[in-house]
């Protein structure tokens, strides 16, 4: 069984023959992005809470050091990418994640994870997250689908360009004359790796595409109208109006706003303040203020 690539921050050195955490947490980064695109937030979360906290950053399928691992067959959608987690935690006999995290992209994939959990799909040893933390992205499909169709026009371009180049400089001024955003410029020219002495995509473009894509036609509207007992659904956005209509917004509180109900999980909802989508670099301390405590409270609950 192919696995995708990660990586393993702890608050303590892992020696001896007893493993350092009690609790774990999947950290998933977005489109064209990697596990590494979150180190310092996990670093500063784990920090927070206590030696008991293990956080896991995984690359996604087609992402970082997942893209030329052999054995993740397509098709690359949101399915698979979750059922990606689930195959590591086999793989290596790991405990499940009590805690799911995902930024944009990778909060649909949390989703999908958490959905796939209670439908039974990873089979009877499966045991759901006890949080879903879904950073800037909303649950269901997207309603305006030209933008998303921009993005993906201007990443086929890409293939006009070669793939070994000299510098991140270079990159950056080639998409630019070729007529790319420069906040999409920007944007990929930080998604590189090294390949000798040239730079190359830190992605494969067609399955980062066809992820992505699947990602904008995914619905887990029901999976928070119904989340199971014992999970809560954490929502954590901006202000951007273009991101959050007001009409998922009000959906979304209308669900947090509802009476508990033992018989099911619950959804929060949370908005930060003068950040961009990358909430976790543009106010890590916010962030950290929000999800500290949540995430502490499930120590206590099993002490």
């Amino acid at each position: 069984m192919s696995v995708i690539a990660f990586k393993e921050i702890f608050n303590s050195s892992p020696g001896g023959s007893e493993k350092p955490y009690s609790f774990t947490a999947f950290l998933i980064h977005g489109l064209l992005g990697c596990g590494d695109d979150f180190a310092d937030f996990a670093t500063s979360l784990v920090t927070s809470l206590s030696t008991d906290w293990r956080m896991v950053l995984v690359d996604l399928r087609c992402h970082g050091n997942s893209t030329d691992r052999e054995g993740l067959t397509p098709p690359n959608d949101t399915a698979n990418a979750a059922r990606d987690l689930a195959n590591l935690v086999k793989s290596l006999d790991w405990d499940w994640p009590d805690v799911v995290i995902g930024h944009s992209l990778g909060g649909k994939v949390a989703l999908q994870y958490a959905l796939s959990c209670a439908n039974g799909d990873y089979g009877d040893s499966a045991q759901l997250p006890k949080q879903v933390w879904v950073i800037d992205v909303g649950p269901g499909k997207a309603e305006d689908k030209s933008q998303y169709q921009e993005l993906v026009n201007a990443l086929q371009k890409l293939h006009t360009l070669p793939s070994l180049f000299p510098s991140q400089e270079w990159l950056l001024n080639q998409m630019i004359d070729l007529g790319f955003p420069e906040f999409l410029s920007v944007w990929i020219s930080n998604s590189l790796k090294k390949s000798g002495e040239y730079m190359t995509f830190s992605f494969d473009i067609d399955g980062a595409i066809q992820l992505f894509e699947s990602a904008v036609e995914s619905d887990y509207w029901s999976l928070l109208e119904e989340p199971p007992r014992g999970m809560e659904i954490a929502i954590v956005r901006t202000e951007s109006q273009v991101s959050w209509t007001r009409d998922v917004v009000e959906r979304l509180e209308s669900l947090a706003n509802r009476e508990s109900d033992e018989s099911r999980g619950k959804v929060s909802v949370y908005v930060v303040s003068d950040s961009g989508h990358w909430i976790y670099r543009d106010q890590p301390e916010r962030l950290l203020e929000i999800m500290t405590p949540r995430m502490a409270s499930l120590v206590r609950f099993k002490l």
